[in-house]
């Protein structure tokens, strides 16, 4: 295998080939000048293209039968690299999981164990954690897919509609299909949830699903918090922003668009508690929303990896992987928490166009403050990258850009 040599002391090896791969394999080449390896079912110009990335295309990557022999075989053509595995995928961090004891033989893994892995990312469960550490979160009810009722129809939900529905297993939920399938749904009356619930039901997801309160305000109201906690389980940096604009589509419904930095130390508090209190190590991703009815910060789910819009704790002046880099390859110790922008700074990360951002922002102080941010140059596209060398790979963000607007107007 050909790779631009580096005096780094690793080599970052990445499962995934979206816009979270390509903004961890530009946040690696910002601070250590590395080339990525990326591992993908397909090629495609966001991360094919790039001269920032070593691509590998397996049409079988995320098939779970021989998924270990896959990665070792590739490791087996860098015998001389320390290997840092990185998951863009909850789907590939389960399968991490599955797999650590023999993929742990070649390379570093930054992700927690398995036992504690299900305890929180399993929706359901991640409600008892927040319970068991006073952490805010959606009135909540949890239906096993695997033995519904007989008569969906009759099961009470005990708050009024609009409500939330979601797969509490990401990764089970992956391999299912089904008519309408969405990755978060939100129904206004109850036939339409009855219907979403058979369907789910028939495609051969057993795990359960999430119905929850609508907590009333639009994409501006959710927030997003970055934790990476250390091999002591004390958590060393903490990375709060405010969500301008989620992906509306089916798809990718729920994904972050456009966030700039914030500071809050109620909501890394509230995190803080939880992760120390399981004994958490790695990155942690939060999606939380701000309750206008109450002024809570209302936490809907953790994600133990880092998530599709992470490069927005780049943007505002602080690289995330060196944290990993640090604790992980060169066994750094840590001292204190670093909480990011308490200076201040902020940056706007989006992978939107900047009329679509402003005709979606309604409030007119947060729409001045983004067009400040353009404005004075601190906007930023992760996938539009200075140090890319292919003609067709930097004229491919306005290509991207194009590709959103054409696909989120409908929404909209």
């Amino acid at each position: 295998m050909e790779l631009n040599a580096n005096d780094a002391g690793f080599l970052p090896v990445i499962l995934g080939s979206d816009i979270a791969t390509y903004s961890l394999a530009r946040t690696f080449h910002e601070q250590y000048g590395i080339t990525s390896v990326a591992l993908s079912k397909g090629k495609y110009h966001l991360c094919g293209d790039s001269s920032i990335i070593h691509s590998i295309y397996q049409e079988d990557m995320d098939d779970p039968e021989g998924f270990a022999q896959r990665l070792l075989a590739i490791a087996d053509e860098l015998p001389e690299e320390k290997l840092l595995l990185m998951a863009c995928g909850d789907w590939y961090v389960d399968l991490i999981m599955e797999n650590r004891a023999a993929l742990e033989e070649r390379f570093v893994i930054p992700y927690i164990q398995k036992d504690l892995h299900d305890s929180l990312v399993f929706k359901d469960r991640f409600c008892e954690m927040c319970d068991r550490f006073g952490v805010p979160y959606p009135k909540t009810l949890a239906l096993d897919c695997a033995n519904p009722p007989e008569d969906i129809s009759a099961v009470d939900i005990p708050f009024s509609f609009p409500v939330i529905a979601k797969a509490a297993s990401t990764p089970a939920y992956h391999y299912v299909e089904f008519e309408g399938k969405k990755k978060v749904f939100k129904f206004s009356a109850r036939e339409e949830f009855d219907e979403m619930f058979r369907r789910l039901v028939a495609s051969g997801y057993h795990e359960k699903l999430l119905v929850q309160d609508f907590i009333p305000g639009d994409d501006t109201n959710m927030r997003i918090l970055t934790c990476y906690c250390d091999q002591d389980s004390k958590v060393r940096f903490a990375a709060f922003g405010q969500t301008l604009m989620e992906d509306p589509t089916d798809n990718g419904i729920g994904n972050p668009v456009a966030i700039i930095n914030r500071v809050n130390p109620e909501v890394v508090e509230h995190a803080r508690r939880l992760l120390e209190g399981v004994g958490y190590t790695g990155f942690a991703n939060f999606d939380v929303k701000y309750d206008e009815r109450d002024g809570s910060y209302r936490f809907f789910e953790i994600n133990p990896r880092l998530g599709r819009s992470n490069y927005y704790v780049t943007a505002g002046g602080n690289n995330t992987v060196k944290w990993i880099v640090d604790d992980l390859i060169f066994h750094e110790r840590f001292s204190g928490t670093k909480i990011a922008n308490e200076d201040g700074s902020k940056a706007l990360f989006h992978v939107v166009p900047k009329r679509m951002l402003l005709e979606y922002v309604k409030d007119p102080a947060l729409k001045e403050e983004v067009r400040e941010l353009f404005r004075t140059g601190r906007a930023v596209d992760p996938i539009d990258y200075a140090a890319e060398r292919k003609l067709i790979r930097r004229i491919y963000p306005k290509i991207f850009l194009s590709k959103q607007t054409k696909a989120f107007k409908p929404y909209l």
